[in-house]
């Protein structure tokens, strides 16, 4: 853990055990969701939709 400053920028990689690295192929689809949190500071959820 580390603390956050203004303006600080927050950079990641692409973390071992992705989708793509899968055999077959896994991505994300319609109706997939993703949650992220930071404690103390709060959560967000994203639900993947279908192109309209």
């Amino acid at each position: 853990f580390m603390s956050l400053h203004p303006g600080d920028v927050i950079s990641t990689g692409t973390p071992p055990g992705v989708g793509m690295g899968m055999k077959p192929p896994r991505y994300l689809k319609a109706g997939d969701t993703v949650e992220l949190g930071i404690h103390g500071l709060g959560a967000q959820r994203q639900t993947f939709k279908a192109d309209i």
